[in-house]
């Protein structure tokens, strides 16, 4: 009987146990995903609402763009910022431009991300306040690349990537492993991320590990779940300037117009005078340099630079024949200017190197660029019509069988007289037709006989008859 009860004892309190488990692992398995509150930086409920789009490539005209719309915000109090984020990267250094102006603004900010956050468009999100994700959308994957290939660039540019969404993650309260873990595949996360893949995150598991603070369906609604009641909602756009400047300075373009500079430059330095390659050159500088001078990309003494080098080299073509110290020096010159106008440098304080070898290998492959275009046009550009245009032909002599188009071949020989004093050139009788002759250097009077002895096109050369 003892048995038969302890033994009915121990199954009620393991039902009692399951039943205790039922209530409480739900329970605080919810606690786990309960949403983090959305709280503003500061206790004013008032002021306007920012709404600032976060658009395709990011790129330095971007950050400017984002660093006057904060500086607007911060001018008229805002005390919220929403960043509509929908991009799949661009430039780390201009990221880290837009990563430095979220994490210094004033007021509360918001990272929106609908769809894509991914490369450093992640970066951008994790300098936010607070990340809140549409369904469906994605964060990760943030990878330094380099060149159009997409290959994955050496370690010290993904270090130097891993240390920028650490630093990112740890002052914002989130994970930095997992935010590593976005830049480099060697690097495991238990339960979150294998090793060998780059972590993304879709919007569900986002949530789940802390990364994002809120799944919701429109920006209203991350407005509403502050609690602001009516606010003025301000939704900050480019202007027409900044969206040109932007399609100006994008890599792409960039390339495009450094082509111009220097195909058009080499062209018109290979014919006489000034032509239509010397209007392509000067129509690539200034749509290279004016862009770069409005961003802050350029300053005065690198445009000056690049005058020098094209000086130093007509100076080595024209006055000085031959390539030596003028033509190299010239050659360095427009390189560096080129270079520097790439680059966010301050006076002659240039960025670490891993922000400048992008500008390297930006003018490494438009150079490859140049040299095979131009070997090709070389081979294949005399022959065509275009080039009898833009291109000095060669001599054209009557030993390679060329004559002009008018020719009095039928006056060889014939006898007239002059009808003006040849000086020695004048006019004699053929036929009773006048005709332009010229004596071979002699004078001979008027009404003197005389007989054509060569004629070259319109040239008819004559001289005294000896019957």
């Amino acid at each position: 009987m003892r048995k038969v009860e302890k033994m009915k004892l121990e199954k009620v309190n393991r039902l009692l146990t399951l039943l205790m488990l039922s209530l409480f692992v739900p329970a605080a398995f919810a606690q786990v995903r309960a949403p983090k509150p959305l709280e503003l930086n500061s206790d004013s409920l008032s002021g306007p609402v920012f709404v600032v789009p976060v658009n395709g490539m990011i790129d330095n005209g971007l950050a400017r763009y984002i660093d006057r719309a904060v500086r607007d915000a911060t001018s008229r109090g805002a005390v919220l910022t929403v960043f509509e984020i929908d991009t799949f990267g661009g430039l780390v250094d201009a990221a880290d431009k837009i990563r430095k102006t979220l994490l210094d603004a004033e007021m509360s900010t918001v990272a929106f991300i609908d769809k894509n956050a991914a490369s450093a468009g992640a970066l951008i999100s994790y300098a936010a306040d607070r990340i809140v994700m549409v369904p469906g959308a994605s964060i990760g994957a943030a990878t330094v690349v380099e060149g159009m290939g997409g290959d994955a660039a050496p370690d010290k540019y993904q270090s130097y990537m891993r240390g920028l969404m650490r630093s990112t993650a740890e002052a914002n309260g989130r994970d930095p492993q997992i935010a590593e873990s976005m830049v480099d595949p060697s690097l495991e996360v238990e339960g979150v991320s294998e090793e060998g893949k780059v972590l993304t995150l879709s919007a569900e598991e986002a949530l789940e590990l802390g990364v994002a603070d809120r799944i919701m369906e429109t920006t209203d609604a991350v407005i509403a779940a502050y609690g602001l009641d009516s606010p003025t909602l301000v939704a900050h756009r480019e202007t027409t300037a900044e969206r040109v400047l932007r399609f100006l300075g994008s890599p792409v373009v960039q390339s495009i117009l450094m082509l111009m500079m220097l195909g058009g430059l080499y062209f018109e330095l290979q014919t006489p005078g000034v032509g239509f390659p010397g209007a392509v050159a000067l129509l690539g500088i200034a749509l290279f340099f004016a862009p770069h001078y409005l961003l802050g990309l350029v300053e005065v003494w690198e445009i000056l630079l690049f005058i020098l080098g094209v000086g130093l080299i007509i100076v080595e073509l024209f006055i000085f024949p031959g390539f030596g110290i003028a033509g190299i020096s010239g050659l360095i010159l427009i390189l560096f200017s080129l270079v520097a106008a790439l680059i966010g440098n301050v006076g002659f304080s240039f960025p670490p190197v891993s922000d400048v070898m992008p500008s390297i290998y930006t003018l490494a492959v438009t150079l490859a660029i140049l040299v095979a275009g131009s070997a090709v046009a070389v081979r294949m550009f005399p022959g065509s019509a275009t080039a009898n245009v833009l291109v000095l032909a060669p001599e054209l002599s009557s030993s390679e069988g060329y004559t002009t188009a008018v020719t009095h071949s039928e006056y060889l020989g014939r006898v007239g007289t002059a009808l003006t004093d040849l000086r020695p050139s004048g006019a004699m009788l053929i036929d009773r037709k006048r005709v332009d002759v010229i004596t071979a250097g002699e004078y001979i009077d008027s009404g003197t006989q005389v007989q054509v002895v060569d004629v070259r096109g319109t040239r008819i050369e004559v001289r005294t008859y000896e019957a």
